[in-house]
């Protein structure tokens, strides 16, 4: 990106990210913006990462790349960052009023990433057809400020039959380091079609879940999507989900790696 940059002849400034979307590190990079003139912002990286760049774009009025090098989350394309605090407890969403301008997303790179990445990935988007159908029911307000529509819900849908579809064989793949339809078809249902989903309709119990799990100091070792995979089983519990649904998520969560146990959690 910087090569790519510099042969345009575009100056840049490149910054180490510290490891926790937090106000103080969103403040703390706006003062390096601000003393660079910088006129828009890249993130390169993981969530966290990523939701920092969007915060910084958000508060300086400036336009946002992201460029997500694993498939771990789907903080890529949503309007919103999560805000921790310096300790890793979640503090607060940060709602935006638009998306970022642009998400450009390399499989070649998300294939050479550690393969838990990929897979936590899964557990973050597993959750959304079942965070959505349950916001679309009660007629809850969306993330988005409105009322959910039947194509969000058929994104979220889509998200989870693409997960149960191929998620195992994009795994596989990952392990071996290597592009396959399978795993690019998982990218596209980790990060945009779990991002659009929940975002034009809502979370319910298994991201509330994963909130309270962040206060504990035996999860911290955890990923986002590791602790929403376990939300997931949570809430399908909670609202009396037939056993045949109960089974395919439990299934497919041991099949491709995600806790299902709180000793498993830690």
């Amino acid at each position: 990106v910087l090569n790519g940059l510099h042969s345009h002849n575009i100056s840049c400034h490149a910054e180490r990210f510290n490891g926790e979307c937090s106000h103080a590190e969103i403040n703390r990079l706006i003062a390096i913006l601000k003393q660079h003139g910088c006129r828009g912002v890249v993130g390169i990286g993981g969530g966290k990462t990523l939701d920092t760049a969007k915060a910084i774009g958000y508060y300086q009025k400036l336009p946002v790349v992201v460029i997500p090098t694993i498939a771990s989350t789907d903080a890529p394309t949503s309007a919103l960052s999560v805000i921790y605090t310096e300790a890793g407890e979640f503090e607060e969403y940060l709602i935006y009023p638009k998306n970022p301008d642009m998400v450009v997303m390399d499989t070649a790179i998300i294939a050479k990433a550690p393969v838990r990445l990929l897979v936590a990935g899964m557990g973050d988007a597993l959750s959304t057809w079942f965070e959505a159908k349950a916001c679309f029911d009660a007629r809850a307000t969306s993330m988005a400020g409105g009322q959910s529509t039947a194509a969000a819900l058929s994104l979220a849908r889509l998200c989870y039959d693409t997960l149960l579809a191929e998620g195992e064989k994009a795994r596989l793949a990952a392990q071996a380091g290597v592009v396959t339809d399978a795993l690019e078809r998982i990218v596209e249902a980790n990060t945009y079609l779990s991002g659009i989903g929940f975002e034009s309709s809502g979370l319910a119990g298994a991201h509330a879940i994963h909130n309270g799990f962040t206060i504990l100091e035996e999860c911290h070792h955890l990923y986002h999507g590791e602790k929403v995979a376990f939300g997931t089983l949570a809430q399908l519990v909670l609202q009396n989900s037939p056993m045949e649904e109960i089974e395919t998520v439990l299934n497919f969560c041991q099949k491709v790696g995600l806790p299902v146990t709180l000793a498993e959690m830690g």
